[in-house]
């Protein structure tokens, strides 16, 4: 059986710490993969410690940005260049250490049988480390409400590290694809559940960054609480139109 080719995406903005960390612990993990740096123009240098990174290990590609656009954007950088070079399957990564690598082989190998795959925090056999109690509840809520908005049973909606098949990847970014931060993971499990993706969690445990600062803000938190209520409603209007569709059909075939 032919191994998949596959591409771990790697968005930067201030990582010049973080970066060469998490990206040695990649490797080891995982030595087969591509790792693409896309870096939004970072300040402090990061994009060119990961040039002097790609410059001795082939394995080390990156993606330069003119400006910070968001992590959305710099995702979906990504996932068009791993889907035009041929990838089989295409892992988001934070850059801060906070996703461990030690989970991606069980994640990859998940994916034998899914078409997205989930590092999770919530389910059982996973955890956080070293988080405030903040942080948790808003990770919490925010999956709890996403849940019941869109009726979508994953535990962990909001979940950065993941794993996507080319073929899921094609069809999502068939349409347009503009969310960002936090609202942008809450977007594409809503658009592969609607494609009728097969979803699959895999424990992990998720600890805070050493090095580097967080870039969460609660106006990144709003929009996704308004986005995904506008999803919401969309899919519940359209479910109801479609059962109605259905009851239309069974009294004209009487």
């Amino acid at each position: 059986m032919t191994q998949p080719r596959t591409i771990v995406l790697m968005p930067t903005y201030d990582e010049r710490d973080a970066l060469p960390v998490t990206a040695e612990l990649l490797l080891k993990a995982v030595p087969d993969v591509t790792l693409l740096v896309i870096d939004d123009g970072s300040p402090d240098g990061t994009g060119e410690i990961a040039d002097a990174m790609a410059a001795i290990d082939e394995r080390v590609r990156v993606l330069h940005r003119t400006e910070k656009a968001g992590l959305g954007a710099a995702y979906l950088a990504g996932m068009r260049v791993a889907l035009d070079e041929g990838f089989d399957l295409i892992v988001e990564m934070d850059a801060d250490g906070s996703h461990p690598a030690t989970a991606l082989p069980a994640m990859l190998a998940a994916a034998e049988h899914a078409d997205l795959v989930i590092g999770s925090r919530w389910v059982d056999g996973g955890g956080i480390v070293d988080w405030p109690l903040r942080r948790q509840l808003i990770s919490r809520a925010g999956t709890f409400y996403a849940q019941l908005a869109l009726g979508i049973d994953v535990a962990d909606m909001t979940a950065g590290y993941r794993v996507y098949t080319a073929p899921l990847l094609r069809r999502i970014l068939a349409a347009s694809v503009t969310s960002q931060g936090y609202c942008f993971q809450i977007d594409m499990t809503r658009r592969s559940a609607d494609l009728g993706a097969r979803i699959a969690e895999v424990p992990i445990t998720f600890r805070e960054r050493e090095l580097g600062s967080s870039k969460m803000s609660g106006g990144i938190v709003g929009e996704a609480l308004l986005k995904t209520t506008g999803w919401g409603i969309g899919r519940r209007a359209a479910q109801l139109g479609n059962a109605a569709d259905a009851i239309r059909r069974r009294l004209t075939d009487r």
